[in-house]
C-alpha cells in the first residue's frame, strides 16, 4: 500500500482574519504543495482545512501520516475527543464544538484512509511544516 506524508498547517493575519493554509504530500519521490486563503476566517479554521486539502488531493487508497503543529487538530483524534464529539451532537461537557461543519467534512474526507497523527513543534526544525507555514503565508498575502 502506497504511504503518505502529509505536512499541514493554517495561518490568519488577525485571529479572526486573512486565513492562509499551507500542506505538502510526499509519496516516494514525489511531492505535491497546495494552498489556499479566505478573506475572513480563524486560525483552527485555516488548520482544518489545510487537513481537509490534502486529504481531497489524495488520488489512490494509502495510509497516511498527518504531521501537524496543532494540538487542536492532533489531539482531537489521538484523544478520541473528534468520536466524542460527535456522538454527543457535537457538544462537549461545557457547550457546542466550534466548527462542527469544519470537523465532519475532515472525518468525510479522512474516512477512507488508514491515518496516523503526529505533533510536530511549530517554528522549529521541522523543514516540511516550516514550508507549510511559507505556503500558508504567502497565500495570505496573495488575496
Amino acid at each position: 500500500m502506497i504511504r503518505v506524508e502529509m505536512y499541514t498547517d493554517g495561518a490568519c493575519s488577525g485571529n479572526p482574519g486573512k486565513g492562509g493554509w499551507g500542506v505538502v504530500l510526499i509519496a516516494g519521490d514525489k511531492t505535491l504543495e497546495l494552498s489556499g486563503a479566505v478573506p475572513e476566517t480563524t486560525n483552527n479554521r485555516m488548520e482544518l482545512q489545510a487537513v481537509i486539502s490534502g486529504f481531497r488531493a489524495l488520488k489512490k487508497p494509502c495510509e497516511v501520516t498527518v504531521y501537524s503543529d496543532s494540538a487542536y487538530v492532533i489531539n482531537a483524534f489521538n484523544q478520541g475527543w473528534v468520536e466524542n464529539w460527535r456522538r454527543n451532537g457535537w457538544r462537549t461537557k461545557t457547550g457546542a464544538v466550534k466548527n462542527p461543519e469544519i470537523w465532519q467534512e475532515l472525518l468525510d474526507a479522512a474516512a477512507p484512509y488508514r491515518v496516523t497523527w503526529v505533533k510536530v513543534k511549530g517554528h522549529a526544525d521541522n523543514f516540511y511544516n516550516n514550508r507549510c507555514d511559507e505556503l500558508a503565508r504567502a497565500a495570505i498575502k496573495a488575496l
